[in-house]
């Protein structure tokens, strides 16, 4: 049993390596302290630097990095970006953590950058890069959602030990990892800030989330506004007099939306509440979905 669970586990461990990454560690920590940690912090030039190919966040506000960038010109690099050798070229350095400081700095002109020189491997730089993605302030709820993922998925964190290592209520990740069950299109307008995670989780149990998203944006409707928009729909009304389905109580709904989350698969429960029976459909779009599926009710 423990040989299993130390596979799951990084060698270093989840707090261990968040303890990389906290802000003020290299400027509490005297020459002394840094050395007997192991912490190397030195002037590296910028043109040595490159940024990690696999990090997790792609985007960086242009505005965002000129404004970081008039402060480092005043102030200079307060926090010490994170960097590991270049497994691929000598003398060359890969971040680990701080490409938006890097990227600042080139706008700023600056010639050299100041950097922890860390030995992590190819696993510990993706967890720290996440990591510290998901501990920025301005993610959108999406990105956020997706940098959670990654730990589970990657790294077989579950969600109750990656909520106490991340300082987040379980029901907190729970809630974010809902959003990725709603479609590309709304998750777009979660990006854009169109709708915001309140309003996009009422989505997850609606019969039409887009049309109902387009209309709650158009509108200017309030999260309480598209639940009920959502409880109407799931309850089967229709104009003309169309058969109607019996309306999911708020528990079954819940259920369906932590399976939904739990299996990134669209899932529906129909309970009887009288007889006690039902029945649970999962829909898979392929086979390597199916696949996936069998190796988490496998290891469940």
């Amino acid at each position: 049993m423990a040989k299993s669970t130390d596979k799951r586990r990084l060698g270093r461990g989840l707090s261990a390596l968040m303890a990389d990454i906290e802000p003020n560690a290299a400027q509490d920590a005297g020459p002394s302290d840094a050395r007997a940690s192991g912490r190397t912090d030195r002037q590296i030039p910028i043109e040595d630097v490159q940024p990690n190919p696999d990090q997790p966040r792609r985007a960086f506000d242009e505005e965002q990095l000129r404004e970081l960038a008039a402060s480092i010109r005043e102030h200079g690099i307060i926090q010490p970006l994170i960097v590991r050798p270049d497994p691929a070229e000598s003398g060359k350095y890969q971040i680990v953590a701080g490409e938006r400081r890097w990227r600042a700095a080139q706008i700023a002109q600056l010639h050299e950058v100041p950097a922890l020189v860390r030995d992590f491997d190819d696993n510990e730089v993706l967890q720290v890069a996440i990591i510290e993605n998901v501990q920025r302030a301005d993610l959108n709820p999406i990105e956020e959602a997706l940098g959670y993922k990654q730990l589970m998925e990657k790294f077989g964190h579950t969600q109750l030990a990656l909520s106490t290592a991340m300082g987040k209520s379980r029901s907190h990740l729970a809630n974010m990892m809902r959003l990725l069950q709603l479609p590309d299109e709304i998750q777009a307008m979660v990006r854009d800030g169109e709708l915001s995670s309140g309003h996009a989780r009422a989505l997850v149990t609606a019969e039409n989330p887009i049309a109902l998203a387009l209309r709650a944006v158009r509108e200017g409707m309030s999260v309480r506004d598209i639940e009920k928009a959502a409880k109407a729909g799931a309850s089967g009304s229709t104009v003309g007099g169309a058969t109607t389905r019996p309306e999911k109580d708020a528990d079954t709904r819940a259920l369906e939306a932590d399976l939904k989350a739990a299996l990134s698969m669209k899932v529906s429960i129909d309970h009887n509440a009288q007889s006690g029976a039902g029945k649970i459909t999962i829909n898979y779009k392929d086979l390597e979905q199916l696949d996936d599926l069998m190796r988490k009710l496998n290891a469940g």
